[in-house]
């Protein structure tokens, strides 16, 4: 069977047709496709699949490895950002092996379409000391990941798979398994102390995870995702991961490369299908979309000066590439990129109208008129675009959760008013521990948790914090008079700007929630009821 399938669509099917039992995941664009495609599938609902969102990427991968630990496949999925918030739990979770299978999708955003950097997640891969898989378009997606989940269970380790944004949301045909595998029973680890990283169980572990490299890049140099194609100009040999190889074979449609090609797409590297190229071939260019990480690798054990690439400024060193950026490079010229014409104005990225985000920074600009500007930080969600025209009403924004944390510290150094602007699904994916912190210092900030009863950036997924803002706050000492809410509408400008002002005058830790549903979600009748039930309205 055949599907027309978004790059993220074959990943989520091909988990299905492996035998997943649980799919977990944070939203964030270009990976969130992954998790809704499992939530909507048909033979995933019939197979009782896990696949509810996580409160952030590091539960996400605790509770996968809680799956795998009771001997059933998981997924995990998040965009490359989400990976700084789970590596702590994903670095460890190569020493502490895996029982059930378990694959780690990232899908990393070069040129930085909805991002905060560009990053490139094989690092983490190779930090940890891991299989990756780099597919190149959506059918090499689907197979990857049933070949990841027999990768990692045949050497008890996690497997990450990297893609990208344009392989993530393009779509192609893909061709299925003709039968899904059936799920893992419930099996405990054979080691009972498999999962406990006490220093004397984590240096046996380590030293056990040291023993797979060899065996690691065995599977690489005989892997079906590294070839190398053999070409008759070898004035010049290409090197190209993922799906770096796609827009390098789209300079030759309907012909061969008249290059020798090593196609990279599983690490690490196949050395010997390197030094092959490297030695058959005069240049050496390296195309990969993301961080020079194949093309530092080779400088680092070919002494030589003939490879070419992001470093050398063959290739762009920031951005993603694109067909175009390969052909200028063949021919050995500097690509330059095309501004558009004078006549034609960027436009930039807008909250809805009728969003309640934008009541509640008319009425906190109007609070802090009587201060100069610099004194609210905020987070990562809809509301931070309160840093464009009109608002100009915030001054930060890092990583998720920083905006608490930013706003005690400021406190710390004496910055007052110092106020943090968050979203309700931000506030219980990273927020809850830094308004502890503050708490406890009894820090003077105010923390405005804006409150739409969703996750409304990435797509309008349930927010976890539904219903539980005001316990959570009250649960890790926010006093209960210093905890205020109102509806944020025009009509209610001056009662919002009176409680603002309030607050900013109480020393201490102050949590003040605009409340008002998502203009996207009125017609989602399921979260209606569930509005309705908890009374939020």
């Amino acid at each position: 069977m055949k599907k027309l399938l978004l790059g993220d669509e074959a990943i989520a099917q091909g988990a299905i047709d492996a035998g997943l039992s649980g799919m977990y995941a944070y939203p964030g664009t270009p990976s969130t496709e992954i998790m809704e495609y499992i939530q909507h599938s048909k033979l995933a609902n019939e197979r009782n699949i896990h696949r509810t969102w996580s409160s952030n990427e590091k539960t996400a991968m605790e509770g996968a490895l809680g799956m795998s630990y009771s001997g059933k496949r998981a997924m995990v999925a998040m965009k490359h950002v989400g990976l700084n918030v789970a590596a702590d739990a994903f670095v460890n979770s190569a020493i502490t092996g895996v029982n059930g299978g378990i694959v780690v999708v990232v899908a990393d955003d070069p040129s930085m379409h909805s991002s905060q950097n560009e990053q490139d997640s094989r690092y983490y891969g190779k930090f940890a000391q891991i299989q990756i898989l780099e597919p190149a378009n959506q059918q090499e997606a689907y197979d990857a990941i049933i070949y990841a989940f027999d990768m990692s269970e045949k050497y008890k380790e996690p497997v990450l798979v990297r893609i990208t944004t344009r392989l993530a949301h393009s779509r192609a045909g893909v061709s299925l398994i003709d039968t899904p595998r059936e799920q893992n029973k419930l099996s405990l680890p054979a080691n009972p102390t498999q999962f406990v990283l006490l220093p004397s169980i984590a240096k046996v572990q380590y030293h056990e995870l040291l023993k797979k490299s060899t065996a690691f890049i065995e599977e690489s140099e005989n892997s079906k995702f590294n070839f190398y194609t053999d070409g008759e100009d070898k004035t010049l040999g290409i090197i190209a991961s993922g799906i770096g190889y796609n827009y390098y074979m789209e300079n030759f449609e309907n012909m061969p490369s008249p290059h020798p090609v090593l196609k990279i797409s599983q690490y690490p590297m196949p050395k010997s299908k390197v030094e092959k190229i490297v030695n058959e071939c005069n240049e050496i260019l390296i195309i990969e979309d993301g961080y020079p990480f194949i093309e530092e690798q080779i400088k680092g054990y070919l002494t030589n000066n003939k490879i070419h690439g992001r470093l050398d400024g063959t290739l762009p060193r920031d951005g993603e590439l694109n067909p175009n950026i390969v052909a200028a490079a063949l021919q050995g010229k500097k690509f330059e990129k095309l501004m558009p014409p004078e006549v034609v104005k960027p436009r930039m990225p807008a909250m809805c109208v009728g969003c309640g985000h934008i009541d509640a920074y008319n009425a906190l600009n109007e609070a802090l008129k009587d201060f100069e500007k610099g004194h609210v930080f905020a987070d990562i969600g809809c509301y931070t675009l309160g840093a464009y025209e009109p608002f100009n009403a915030i001054n930060s924004c890092v990583d998720m959760g920083a905006s608490i944390t930013m706003a005690k510290g400021a406190a710390d150094a004496g910055l007052y008013p110092s106020v943090a602007v968050i979203g309700d699904s931000t506030f219980t994916h990273s927020g809850i521990t830094a308004l502890i912190d503050a708490v406890v210092d009894k820090s003077n900030i105010v923390v405005v948790i804006s409150d739409n009863f969703t996750t409304g950036m990435t797509g309008q997924q349930n927010s976890n914090a539904l219903g539980r803002i005001e316990d959570i706050c009250k649960g890790v000492g926010v006093k209960e008079e210093h905890i205020r809410i109102f509806v944020p509408i025009a009509k209610n400008h001056d009662e919002m700007v009176k409680i603002i002002k309030e607050e900013l005058e109480y020393d201490g830790v102050s949590v003040v929630i605009p409340r008002r549903q998502c203009v996207r979600t009125l017609k989602n009748r399921a979260l209606n009821a569930e509005i309705k039930e908890l009374g939020l309205v």
